[in-house]
């Protein structure tokens, strides 16, 4: 097996990618601090083609040489926004027509894998802080909680794992939908 050239590959360009349809799905990064983390879920954002990225509170925003480092690029292809106060970010998102759903270890939470998109309906994913998670505040305005099962010792997955893990399964289940 031969791995494929970039050629092969068939990437788009910026302009592209901007103007391509995206699916309906929007990311909320509720202080996030790791500069890592942001940008790899730019890079993540962009392989999936998500709507925008939501940076509020002490999550930094472009650009800055940290981010670039993992979203390698993807900074000029994803669509962002900063709001200094998530709340703000929620409100705007709900006179939208998202659906506000925090990815966080909750009661009556949802578990990912059974997770139900029956519609497509635009979604707009919470990710919280490396330590504190999603604010206590913002768990109070959200429509569902959706968790990823965990099996070993430790009781939580680094944000940018868990990002791609979530962005991956809605980027499925919503494409299905669409392409039905």
């Amino acid at each position: 097996m031969q791995k494929k050239t970039n050629i092969e590959l068939n990437r788009i360009g910026i302009e592209q990618f901007k103007e391509a349809e995206k699916i309906p799905l929007l990311v909320v990064l509720d202080n996030v601090r790791s500069l890592s983390n942001i940008g790899s879920i730019f890079r993540t954002s962009d392989a999936f083609k998500i709507q925008s990225i939501y940076l509020c509170g002490i999550t930094a925003t472009p650009p800055h040489r940290e981010i670039q480092k993992t979203a390698l690029g993807a900074t000029e292809s994803v669509n962002w926004q900063y709001f200094q106060h998530t709340q703000e970010a929620i409100h705007q998102l709900k006179k939208e027509g998202y659906k506000i759903v925090a990815i966080e270890q909750a009661q009556n939470s949802i578990e990912l894998q059974k997770y139900p998109i029956d519609k497509v309906q635009p979604i707009a994913v919470i990710f919280g802080n490396e330590v504190d998670g999603v604010e206590d505040s913002i768990m109070e305005l959200i429509d569902e909680c959706i968790e990823i099962p965990q099996y070993g010792t430790k009781h939580s997955l680094n944000i940018s794992v868990s990002a791609g893990i979530v962005i991956w399964d809605l980027f499925n289940k919503m494409s299905n939908l669409l392409n039905a």
